[in-house]
């Protein structure tokens, strides 16, 4: 049972770290696909990114005849009209009709080829189709979209795209009608960067060679226009294979290779210790098998029929093990879908190549488990066995004490890990954030007109305190986010270019949200200009212009899209975004005309009620649109959920590793009371009590313990420190959690010894000294 679990725990590790590596590999082109990405440089700095500009693509694919197509898109969260039903598709693209090419997102009705050609065109996935249409081809059934209710066609039903790909829709919309639509002018606009660019390159060529041309090919296209800008652009090909677990620039879905790497290593551990185990449980049954060594040897058994006969025994066993372990990943796999967050496998027969596979490798393990009992045990001697006086040499002792430490050294440094990751999420989730998240119930209307109208009805409404409308809410993706390119007079009075994210908001934002203001003012109605020509910056903002104080920048001008004003209040840091992420240059601003967010402080003591007649409200005055809504602080806390599914699998692979290192342990115990029993005897005869028999049988063993937390202790510290390094605010790992560590792994090994040592100590010394 020890080597199943510990085969168990590896072989949904395998499937866990397989899922993650194998991320967009389906593509059948896969080698040849690569994302164009890009730095920006203005002013001195340098921002890299993964979003590109509209002509990019399409150039490259005209001007280097390496590249064989191009495609590109754009996320969108787009209204959905069928009949009288509305739904809000969170999960959609504006998409290029090349995707198809590049992609292998196989259409089950519909021309891959023609699909996304003309304006306003839809292509489904087949969980997306369901709920529209049931199990009937809707291909050329028609929808309205977007509150503008443009009639669109569904021209093609995917298959639903595979969990491990980086890029994820339930509809697609092609791109003529976002540019027809919505963009007239962004084809020839090299300076508004919200695209995602992907590459395919003819077969043999070498994207390096390519890519040293790209200098060249911006001077070419674009100079006259980031020379207006102040700007210069570098490109680069990222591949495909890379953007999931080792681009540094992000993705729309994005994994961590350190985390592969820590279940990979834990894997690996968890199996050397169901090993050590398997190698200690048979050795400490040596002495019970030394006499049955001996007569097979005075029968004639030669030595290397002995070697066979023990490892048959241990592949016999490991064969068995490897039954237990199939049939707990069969009944595992659902729950280890749940506890990470992802369709990993469907079941243990998805992959039946693997079958196989895991088959090898548990008759390789029985059959190295098995090699140094074998070979122990075949080398007996059989006068001594036979006369009684078989002991374990002094060899045989050091290594299985060694192994112990091994296994020790492994569940004290999870036990670390454990810790210290679960004091990072808890730091995250009760670090001030400088803003209030309770109690703000936040409607998503996804820049509806209508907004203003409706939150002027909200005074009618005595359970709701206050409300604010904005373009974007603290917690929400980047995508939410607009991203200026302003003008501001610095601290040498100069006109400095920055990036900023922006907010548009209203009059009562920083109350309702109760964000601090450190200088200067907030928005304020009896000032007409605030409503365009103002602006309020965070503190990081002022700092990036070299201001020693937030009061020196009030009154500063500023340019945003052709609009002039100044600086009128500053706000204290909030993080808008999770404590991975340092806080970044922020700007508010008024007047935009673009709400997606309306911010409700709400009493909480007949929230029903409230959302019943909240709901009521909005189907009268935004009839178009569905009634969906969330509350802050829950969707703040949801941009940690990745880091909490890993901390689960952490801790529950940490308790697998406990639990076989105390088998190991406790093998080693009987093994040792074994080749005591007389000595116990004696001490009893003598006097000793059972608390002494106790502590002697158990202090050779905490001494193991207290070596293996001594090495376990520096390689915890490294890697969680190098863990850490991923969140731009985190804690300092104290000196408790080893202390704490330590006590634990030495509290579980006493208990686990004691069952042994307990019952040596209370034994008959009479049936003690006729042991033999």
């Amino acid at each position: 049972m020890g080597l199943a679990i510990g085969m168990t725990a590896c072989f949904l590790i395998f499937l866990y770290v397989r899922f993650e590596l194998s991320y967009d590999q389906f593509n059948k082109k896969a080698d040849q696909i690569y994302r164009l990405v890009i730095d920006v440089k203005n002013s001195g700095e340098t921002a890299s990114g993964y979003q590109t500009a509209a002509p990019m693509a399409s150039a490259l694919k005209s001007e280097f005849p390496e590249v064989q197509a191009v495609t590109r898109v754009i996320p969108a969260n787009l209204l959905v009209i069928k009949g009288n039903f509305k739904f809000q598709e969170e999960h959609s693209l504006w998409a290029d009709s090349s995707l198809f090419d590049i992609f292998d997102f196989p259409l089950k009705y519909g021309n891959p080829h023609t699909a996304l050609k003309e304006p306003n065109s839809i292509v489904f996935s087949e969980t997306a189709a369901h709920k529209y249409f049931g199990s009937s081809n809707p291909v050329g059934q028609s929808l309205l979209l977007t509150g503008l209710k443009l009639p669109a066609i569904v021209t093609g039903v995917m298959k639903d795209i595979p969990g491990n790909s980086h890029i994820k829709a339930d509809m697609l919309v092609s791109m003529s009608t976002f540019t027809g639509s919505f963009q007239p002018n962004i084809e020839g606009d090299w300076s508004s960067l919200i695209y995602y660019s992907y590459v395919l390159l003819k077969p043999g060529i070498n994207p390096q060679k390519l890519q040293a041309q790209f200098p060249s090919f911006i001077q070419k296209y674009a100079s006259s226009e980031l020379k207006k800008a102040h700007e210069s652009y570098a490109l680069f090909l990222e591949p495909l294979k890379d953007i999931y677990l080792r681009s540094k620039r992000g993705a729309p879905e994005h994994g961590d290779l350190n985390n592969v790497y820590i279940f990979s290593v834990i894997a690996l551990f968890l199996l050397l210790i169901a090993c050590v185990n398997f190698i200690n449980l048979t050795t400490a049954r040596s002495v019970e098998r030394a006499k049955e060594v001996g007569i097979r040897k005075v029968a004639g058994a030669a030595k290397f029929q002995l070697i066979w006969q023990f490892l048959v025994e241990s592949s016999i066993i490991s064969f068995i093990a490897f039954l237990f372990a199939f049939f707990l990943c069969y009944l595992s796999i659902p729950l280890f879908n749940q506890l990470s967050g992802k369709i990993i496998s469907q079941g243990i027969f998805e992959y039946k190549s693997d079958i196989p596979f895991l088959f090898l490798l548990s008759f390789g393990i029985g059959l190295l488990a098995g090699l140094y009992p074998a070979f122990v045990l075949s080398a007996f001697k059989p006068i001594s066995v036979l006369k009684g006086r078989f002991a374990s040499g002094n060899k045989g002792i050091f290594l299985r004490k060694v192994l112990v430490i091994i296994q020790f050294s492994t569940s004290i440094a999870l036990i670390v890990g454990t810790i210290v990751i679960y004091t990072q999420i808890n730091f995250m989730h009760t670090q001030p954030l400088g803003f209030d998240k309770n109690q703000l119930l936040v409607l998503d209307n996804n820049g509806d007109r209508n907004i203003p109208a409706f939150k002027q009805q909200l005074a009618e409404i005595p359970s709701i305190e206050s409300s604010s409308i904005s373009s974007s809410i603290p917690g929400r993706d980047y995508n939410n986010n607009i991203i200026d390119k302003t003008d501001i007079e610095n601290n040498r009075g100069e006109i400095q270019e920055v990036d900023l994210n922006s907010y548009n908001v209203d009059y009562d934002f920083l109350d309702v949200f109760k964000i601090k203001l450190i200088a200067g003012r907030n928005f304020s109605k009896e000032y007409l200009t605030d409503s365009i020509h103002a602006m309020i910056l965070n503190n990081t903002a002022v700092k990036n212009l070299g201001y020693a104080s937030p009061q020196k920048i009030i009154g500063k001008r500023f340019n945003a899209d052709g609009t002039q004003g100044t600086v009128i209040g500053v706000i204290d840091d909030f993080h808008y975004h999770s404590l991975k992420e340092a806080v970044q240059p922020l700007s508010l601003r008024m007047g935009l005309n673009y709400w997606d967010f309306i911010t409700l402080k709400v009493n909480a003591k007949n929230l029903p009620a409230t959302l019943a007649v909240l709901k009521n409200k909005w189907d009268r005055i935004i009839p178009n649109r569905p009634f969906m809504y969330f509350f802050l602080d829950e969707n703040f806390d949801k941009q940690y959920s990745a880091d909490q599914k890993f901390g689960r699998l952490f801790l529950y692979f940490a308790l697998l590793a406990i639990l076989i290192s105390s088998l190991g342990l406790l093998a080693l115990a009987s093994y040792s009371t074994l080749q005591r029993t007389k000595e116990i005897g004696i001490r009893k005869v003598l006097g000793a009590s059972v608390i002494g028999i106790v502590n002697l049988l158990s202090k050779d063993f905490l001494k193991l313990v207290l070596i293996a937390a001594i090495i376990a202790f520096p390689i915890a510290w490294y890697t969680m420190n190098k863990w850490l390094q991923n969140f731009a605010y985190k804690i300092n790992i104290s000196w408790w959690v080893f202390v704490f560590a330590g006590m634990l792994a030495r509290l579980i090994s006493l208990i686990t010894i004691s069952c042994q040592a307990i019952k040596a100590a209370i034994a008959n010394p009479v049936k003690s000294l006729r042991t033999e």
